[in-house]
Order: C-alpha cells, then sequence, then structure tokens
C-alpha cells in the first residue's frame, strides 16, 4: 500500500540522488571501502569513504556479464566484481 508516508519517503530519496554532492572527491588520508556485488547478469562496484558514521560515495561502475560469466557461480561472480574493480579504480 503506497501512502503518504511511502510518497514522502521516496520524494525524499529522489532529492537526495538528484542533489549535490551525489559523488565526493577522495580524501587521501582516509582508508577506502570497496563494495560489490553481482547478480546474475552483471557486477556492480562502489568506491569511498566513511566520513564520521555516513558513507561518502567516490565512484561506482558497473558491467553486464557475458555469456561465459553467466554461468559462473555466485562466489566466482563476486570475485569477478572484485577484479573488475580493481581494474576500474
Amino acid at each position: 500500500m503506497f501512502n503518504d508516508e511511502c510518497l514522502e519517503a521516496f520524494n525524499t530519496l529522489k532529492a537526495k540522488l538528484v542533489s549535490a554532492p551525489v559523488l565526493t572527491a577522495p580524501d587521501w588520508g582516509q582508508e577506502f571501502e570497496l563494495m560489490c556485488d553481482a547478480s546474475d547478469y552483471e557486477v556492480g562496484d562502489v568506491l569511498g569513504q566513511w566520513k564520521g558514521r555516513m558513507f561518502h560515495t567516490i565512484y561506482y561502475t558497473g558491467e553486464v556479464l557475458n555469456d561465459a560469466h553467466i554461468n559462473y557461480a555466485t562466489t566466482e561472480k563476486e570475485l569477478l566484481a572484485i577484479i573488475y574493480a580493481l581494474e576500474k579504480f
């Protein structure tokens, strides 16, 4: 059920995604964190840093898997996401 509370949450999320800063510049004095995810058809990666209790995205990327990669096991797809991220970043 999509009520007024849901609409307010949706509008808040939409405003956050289109307002600056969506991406931030890296702070070379802080540690980086790489988050990877793999689905049946693509892999995605987010490079970011924690500043206080908030995660700041520096860069994100994704790639559609080819026919051979689609047949990989889940663990192999997750490792492929890491390899792809290391090549990009």
